[in-house]
C-alpha cells in the first residue's frame, strides 16, 4: 500500500480508501491509484487486513457429503451470494446428519477464523438430542427443529408438498399415493406432513406411502411397491430423482404417464423439463434462500438490528408440464 502511495504521490490513507471503497476520493485520484495498483501488481494482504479490522471477510459453510440435487444447489447459491457480497467461503462437510456430527462440524469451522457460519447441511429428524453451538461468531441455519432458537431461512417444505398435492386434487385426482424421501431427513418428514395434511383437508383417504432415499433406484423400487397395493391415479413424489425411477417402474407395468397415472415431484431440476414426459415439479428457490441466509448472517456480523422474523420460509413455485393431467 505504501509502494502504491509513493508511486502515485498520495498518502497511504488515500490508497486505503480506494482499496476498501471508503471515504471521499476524487475520480481523478481514484483512477491514478487503480492504475498504479494494476502496474505494480498490488494484492491486499488478507492476514494483515484481518489483524487491522478483526474481520477476514470469510464465511464458514457447513454442508453435507452428497451429490444430491438439494444440498449441491444450496451450496452453489450460498457461494454465489457470498461472492457477490465480497466474502470468501470456507467449506466443511459432514457425512451423517446426527446432531452430534453437526455440532462437531460447527466447532471445526469456528476455529477456522471465519466471520460467521451458515449451516446448510440437511438436518436429522431426530428430536431427542440437540445441536451444541459453542462459537464466538454468528451462525444461521437453513433447517432447524421447531423449537430451536437459531435464525434460519429455508424452503417451505410443508408448503411445497401442499402445493404439489393440491395441484393433483385440482386436476380431479382423489386416489393419490406418495413416495417419500429419506425419513432420517427433517425435510422428508415435512414434505410427508404437507401431503397428509392436504389429503385430510379434502377428506381424502391416504392410499399408500412408500419409502425412498432420494435416489432414482429407490423411486423405482418404491413405485413397484405401490403397484402391489390399492389402485391410484396419481403419485406425489418427494423429489425429481425418485420420480425418474418411478417413471420406469410405471412403464414396466404398462401404465402410461400421465394417461393412467399422473406424477408431480419436487425440485424442478434442470433435467425435469427434458424427461419424457416432462415432469410437473415444484421448484425450490435456493437463490432466495442463499441470499436470505447471507443477509441474516451479515446483519449479525455488522450488529445491525432487524425487526423481521427469526425464521423465514421461502415458498416453492410449481411448474405444470406433461406428467400430470386432469381426469
Amino acid at each position: 500500500m505504501f509502494d502504491v502511495a509513493d508511486h502515485c504521490g498520495v498518502s497511504h490513507q488515500t490508497v486505503s480508501r480506494v482499496v476498501n471503497g471508503t471515504g471521499s476520493v476524487s475520480a481523478k485520484t481514484r483512477e491514478k491509484v487503480l492504475a498504479a495498483i494494476e502496474e505494480l501488481g498490488y494484492q491486499p494482504n488478507l492476514a494483515a487486513k484481518a489483524l487491522a479490522t478483526g474481520r477476514t471477510n470469510t464465511i464458514g459453510v457447513l454442508s453435507y457429503d452428497s451429490t444430491l440435487y438439494g444440498p449441491t444447489a444450496m451450496l452453489h447459491s450460498i457461494q454465489v451470494a457470498a461472492r457477490d457480497a465480497g466474502y470468501q467461503v470456507v467449506l466443511n462437510s459432514v457425512d451423517n446428519l446426527s446432531n452430534s456430527e453437526i455440532s462437531v462440524g460447527i466447532a471445526t469451522l469456528s476455529r477456522a477464523n471465519v466471520d460467521g457460519i451458515i449451516v446448510i447441511a440437511p438436518r436429522s429428524s431426530e428430536a431427542d438430542s440437540k445441536v451444541a453451538v459453542e462459537t464466538r461468531v454468528p451462525i444461521v441455519f437453513t433447517e432447524t427443529q421447531d423449537r430451536e432458537p437459531f435464525e434460519m431461512v429455508d424452503v417451505d417444505q410443508v408448503g411445497i408438498a401442499k402445493a404439489a398435492t393440491e395441484h393433483l386434487i385440482e386436476l380431479g385426482h382423489q386416489k393419490i399415493a406418495h413416495i417419500a424421501g429419506n425419513q432420517d431427513w427433517l425435510a422428508a418428514n415435512r414434505r410427508r406432513s404437507g401431503y397428509l395434511t392436504t389429503m385430510a383437508k379434502h377428506s381424502l383417504k391416504t392410499i399408500a406411502i412408500a419409502q425412498g432415499d432420494w435416489t432414482p433406484k429407490s423411486g423405482y423400487e418404491a413405485a413397484k411397491e405401490l403397484l402391489t397395493g390399492e389402485k391410484f391415479t396419481a403419485i406425489f413424489v418427494a423429489n425429481d430423482a425418485m420420480a425418474i425411477g418411478a417413471l420406469r417402474a410405471l412403464s414396466e407395468a404398462e401404465l402410461r404417464v400421465p394417461e393412467d397415472v399422473s406424477l408431480v415431484s419436487v425440485d424442478d431440476s434442470a433435467e425435469s423439463e427434458y424427461i419424457q414426459p416432462a415432469l410437473t415439479s415444484v421448484r425450490q428457490q435456493f437463490d432466495l434462500v442463499g441470499a436470505g441466509l447471507l443477509t441474516k448472517l451479515l446483519n449479525q456480523i455488522e450488529g445491525v438490528a432487524t425487526s423481521g422474523p427469526k425464521r423465514k420460509l421461502i415458498p416453492g413455485i410449481l411448474t405444470s408440464r406433461e406428467s400430470a393431467i386432469r381426469i
